[in-house]
């Protein structure tokens, strides 16, 4: 072997080796999610553990792909040269991906000496009675490493979409026409034409179409004795998918380790992505549920407090409590001080806004001080629900300092708290806290005097 030779060996099994690294680093990523994140990826985890399994195992899947009765069943059968798998006349019978080893090639794939061949089998596109089949034929599509997408006619609709989309993953494609037994081979040659020279011709190369007959009709013989007499018998054909073989084999032998690596690497980016996409809509619908919470806490802990001055410490209280509660959603930990020191920086950061808010409180706690808190009736609508809008700023700008990793992204706390503000509908938030505080009123002891 030459040392150019050597060198590409070397660098295939490099990439085959980054490949499995990549797996293993998604895998890695959902033992740190959170117990919520974790329930909501069991199913992720559980392929992501089979893609690492397939890799160390070398495990190369041809993934059979088409409409209802095209005849997959019958080509693994052919293909594997024995039965196999059932052949339903009616079409459907497949409810789920099956995995046949293809044992009869004895191929192993160069560098991987412990390496298998499986053929799955999908259900049908769109079958009929069961809305999971298409689904589960696109789960084994997304992890295989050669797709043959077998049909007996011209496609129709469906099955071109279908091809198109297939085309998008960037995996070798084999297109099969089977049952060609079927065809005078003058419309066979037209149907030829038509697939590859036009409606496919962008899609799929000319090499990668070709032609089976899996499960042949019977065909009259005649026989004719030492006598001269004859008798007729009708006999099975031997399957044709000789050409099938022999073109999965050379792309096999051209591009096998290369493939499989390139389509685990795909597979753990795409669950990588899926795991954070995750993680993140999860922390930021928990993130503003909970500011919501503290925001309407406040308001009402403000607007029913009959004492002076306290209202305003105990707002403060909940706005520090509201930001280590953020923090630990976003996986971080922060001592009550911090997040006292941060909530602090907001509110500085917020200018004229809070300002505003302090003056309201100053003139309710004047007049509550001037009535002994009888004057909490009149003042806690503006009262609380100022005091609401204040942490409902203060907890989406904490929750863009940790949705950044602690750090305000390059910005400022000013510019990150005024483009909250800009982006805010203050009318609504402030109606939805009167709303909350005009419903605990209606319960509370010091605002009812017929309480």
């Amino acid at each position: 072997m030459t040392d150019s030779a050597d060198s590409t060996k070397e660098d295939t099994l490099n990439r085959y080796q980054q490949a499995l690294a990549s797996v293993q680093n998604a895998v890695e990523k959902f033992r740190n999610c959170t117990p919520e994140e974790k329930d909501q990826l069991r199913a992720d985890l559980t392929q992501l553990q089979d893609m690492e399994k397939k890799l160390t195992q070398g495990r190369v899947e041809i993934v059979l792909f088409g409409e209802i009765s095209t005849g997959k069943s019958a080509l693994i059968n052919a293909l594997i040269g024995e039965h196999v798998a059932e052949v339903d006349v009616q079409g459907g019978w497949t409810k789920e991906s099956k995995v046949v080893p293809w044992t009869e090639t004895d191929y192993v794939i160069p560098g991987l000496d412990g390496s298998e061949l499986v053929l799955v089998d999908t259900p049908g596109i769109n079958e009929v009675g069961d809305s999971d089949h298409d689904a589960i034929a696109k789960r084994a599509v997304r992890r295989g490493d050669i797709i043959l997408f077998v049909t007996d006619s011209d496609i129709n609709e469906v099955e071109f979409s279908a091809v198109m989309a297939l085309a998008s993953v960037h995996k070798p494609i084999l297109f099969v026409l089977n049952k060609t037994d079927l065809y005078p081979q003058q419309e066979l040659d037209q149907l030829m034409t038509q697939l590859r020279d036009r409606r496919l011709c962008d899609v799929v190369p000319p090499e990668n179409f070709l032609l089976t007959s899996a499960d042949p009709r019977d065909v009259e013989f005649v026989f004719v004795d030492e006598h001269g007499k004859e008798r007729t018998e009708w006999r099975k054909p031997e399957p044709k998918v000789s050409d099938l073989k022999a073109r999965i084999l050379e792309v096999l032998e051209h591009d096998g380790m290369d493939l499989i690596a390139l389509n685990a690497a795909m597979y753990a980016a795409d669950k990588t992505d899926r795991i954070a996409k995750l993680r993140i809509d999860l922390r930021e619908r928990r993130a503003n549920q909970t500011i919501w919470s503290f925001a309407a806490a406040k308001a009402i802990a403000v607007a029913v407090n009959p004492v002076p001055v306290a209202d305003i410490l105990g707002g403060s209280a909940v706005d520090v409590t509201m930001v280590v509660t953020l923090a630990h959603i976003y996986g971080l930990e922060m001592s009550w001080a911090n997040a006292q020191k941060l909530a602090l920086s907001i509110l500085g950061a917020a200018g004229m806004v809070f300002a505003a808010e302090v003056a309201t409180h100053l003139a309710a706690d004047a007049l509550k001080a001037l009535t002994f808190g009888a004057g909490t009736v009149l003042t806690a609508v503006p009262q609380g629900a100022a005091a609401g809008f204040g942490s409902y700023i203060v907890g989406n700008a904490a929750k863009y300092y940790f949705e950044h990793g602690a750090s305000w992204g390059g910005e400022s706390p000013k510019q990150v708290v005024r483009r909250i503000l800009d982006e805010t509908d203050k009318q609504s938030v402030l109606e939805h806290l009167r709303s909350e505080i005009s419903s605990k009123l209606k319960r509370n002891f010091y605002s009812n005097p017929d309480a």
